[in-house]
């Protein structure tokens, strides 16, 4: 397991993380935040593709999606592109990726949000903040209803992430990055009414962390993961199910054996540890 440590494309794989993560905070967040002064008056109006939206949740729905998309396609051939811990965790049940290296892309995700946020507060007027988009329940909504819909929320993203990167299917499937994109931009959709739409647990952490406010923090924790693990499990066992081994198993996830071996670049010294680009 120790020998991914010593390993460049490891290291470089860590960053792309950090910075994937940094960037879709710092955009997603940024498009959340409510302007609502100045000439343009995003808070009530947002164009996207020619089409007036009158909502607010609209406009950083499809910012969030965008952002997605657009950082999968960039760093996805580097480390995963996963930006997400819910995803990643997702991944190591799926023995798609080393406990190791779960273990400090989770850590590069969340510093990595944090850093987005920090930028993000920095280059934000004071009366603008407000809460910097932290996640919160919205009124009347129970922590139990919250968590229930942030594991759905993030079960179908971890599903369609699973399904639209499966190396097994054949024939036309369409952009990987753009699926990921739209269900992310789904997830905003429905979910901002309730919880504020976390599905990743980094991103919810960062405001939280920048606003010292941990009210009902463990929901967007707790809720993702589950979800994470609910898709995980649904998809590589149930929908579509992938044939390994127990032994196989464990040996990806001790980081003694590359997870698709028949997957590995040939003019690379380094294994690549999974294939799935996510968020």
């Amino acid at each position: 397991m120790w020998w991914e440590l010593r390993s460049v494309p490891f290291w470089r794989a860590v960053f792309a993380e950090f910075f994937g993560t940094m960037f879709f905070v710092f955009f997603g967040m940024g498009a959340a935040l409510r302007w609502t002064t100045g000439p343009y008056h995003v808070f009530h109006t947002a164009i996207c593709f020619g089409f007036a939206a009158a909502t607010h949740v609209f406009h950083t729905a499809i910012c969030f999606g965008f952002a997605a998309a657009t950082l999968v396609q960039s760093i996805g051939h580097v480390s995963g592109g996963h930006i997400n811990p819910a995803v990643t965790f997702a991944c190591l049940l799926a023995s798609q990726l080393s406990l190791l290296r779960a273990a400090v892309y989770m850590c590069a995700q969340c510093l990595g949000a944090t850093a987005g946020a920090a930028v993000l507060y920095a280059v934000t007027p004071g009366n603008m903040r407000g809460t910097m988009a932290l996640n919160a329940l919205q009124p009347g909504v129970s922590v139990g209803m919250a968590t229930t819909v942030e594991v759905f929320l993030t079960m179908q993203m971890v599903i369609c992430i699973f399904a639209v990167t499966d190396e097994r299917r054949t024939g036309r499937v369409g952009s990987a990055a753009l699926s990921i994109g739209f269900c992310v931009t789904m997830g905003h959709l429905m979910g901002m009414y309730y919880t504020g739409a976390g599905m990743n647990p980094a991103r919810s952490f960062a405001p939280a962390l920048l606003m010292r406010n941990f009210v009902n923090h463990w929901v967007y924790w707790v809720g993702p993961m589950i979800g994470g693990a609910m898709g995980a499990i649904f998809y590589d066992f149930m929908l579509f199910p992938r044939m390994r081994g127990l032994s196989e198993r464990i040996a990806i996830l001790k980081g003694s054996q590359p997870p698709e071996r028949e997957n590995l670049p040939e003019t690379r010294g380094e294994p690549v540890d999974f294939k799935t680009q996510a968020l």
